[in-house]
């Protein structure tokens, strides 16, 4: 009798998840278990391989990089839907259950083109900016398309999408279960991955390092005898200018063009060929410092150190956190 039991609760489960994944699909999905029901969503793991591996590893509790205390157990069991905002989305996969936590470690963001923030169910990640990506992740209650490039997208919702709208504040997953179906699937070692991502990403970070001290000494050495402001902007005069000087309320016109220190280029009226005016009060402190100094008709090459430009949060996943930039400033006119 046990034995019939324990068939019928098997194929029970078995034909449950084939509903879930529509019966023939293969792929690696995770069935969130929570106080409210059962979310099983499909991983990308061919599109986000770093991003499924750490979600994987950290659900199954094999995890090399996490703090000490968080090693050998399944890291998303118990943990709260910490943050749930009607209409936008529901967020876990904090340790903290506040929204501070982490597995004790970052990694990078993986955007895919075709892996967008489009419809209701989207799993992504959650961040504090660029490269922040760690263990929290939040499901979409509809189409977000301005989180698009700046979060990651690494699966979607395909089934118990009604209990995605049930979810409220401080809901529990109880657990998180990886499912494998088709061979591709069952060959994917999240484990692994993950490990040698860590383990290319140490040779990388030191070659970026290298690559980024020789950039500033470069740049450092193109402003040596250029001009300094008390707050260390600094400023080469490439055209002089005959006009009045703005002040910090003006609203001025200008074209420009960002770099890194490395020369490349991340923004630039000049490229879009269309000039762009604002109030000196609204943008980045060395803009603000640093056109008022500049004359009608002049342009000016600005170094900005990271604490007159984006400071640590960066910018627009476009800038990483505590960057120096260069900027070409062209001031064509004063429009007030």
């Amino acid at each position: 009798m046990k034995n019939i039991f324990k068939i019928v609760v098997i194929v029970l489960s078995s034909i449950s998840f084939a509903v879930a994944q529509n019966k023939s699909e293969e792929g690696i999905f995770a069935e969130f278990n929570t106080t409210k029901g059962k979310i099983v969503v499909l991983l990308e793991y061919k599109k986000t391989p770093i991003t499924v591996s750490n979600f994987i590893s950290l659900a199954e509790g094999n995890n090399i990089q996490v703090s000490e205390k968080l090693k050998g157990k399944p890291y998303y069991n118990g943990l709260k839907f910490h943050r749930v905002i009607a209409d936008f989305m529901i967020q876990g996969g904090c340790p903290k259950g506040d929204g501070t936590g982490d597995p004790g470690y970052k990694f990078d963001d993986e955007f895919v083109a075709d892996l967008k923030h489009s419809e209701k169910g989207i799993l992504s990640m959650a961040n504090a900016g660029p490269a922040t990506n760690g263990s929290q992740f939040f499901i979409t209650h509809r189409a977000t398309p301005h989180l698009d490039g700046k979060h990651t997208v690494f699966g979607h919702v395909v089934s118990g999408i009604e209990v995605v709208d049930k979810i409220a504040k401080d809901d529990v997953i109880t657990s998180v279960k990886i499912i494998r179906v088709g061979k591709e699937a069952k060959k994917f070692n999240a484990q692994k991955t993950f490990s040698d991502y860590f383990l290319n990403k140490a040779a990388a970070d030191k070659l970026k390092a290298e690559k980024l001290k020789e950039a500033k000494e470069k740049a450092i050495a193109e402003f040596a005898n250029a001009g300094t402001t008390a707050s260390g902007l600094k400023y080469i005069v490439l055209q002089e200018g005959t006009g009045n000087k703005p002040v910090a309320s003006s609203n001025v016109k200008v074209h420009y063009t960002g770099m890194f220190l490395d020369g490349k280029v991340f923004d630039s009226s000049v490229q879009r060929g269309e000039t762009i005016d604002f109030g000196l009060n609204q943008v980045i402190k060395g803009w603000t410092e640093g056109v008022q100094l500049m004359p009608e008709g002049s342009k000016y090459k600005f170094y900005i150190p990271s604490n007159l430009a984006y400071g640590e949060r960066g910018a627009g996943g476009v800038i990483p956190p505590n960057t120096d930039l260069i900027f070409e400033i062209e001031l064509i006119k004063i429009n007030q």
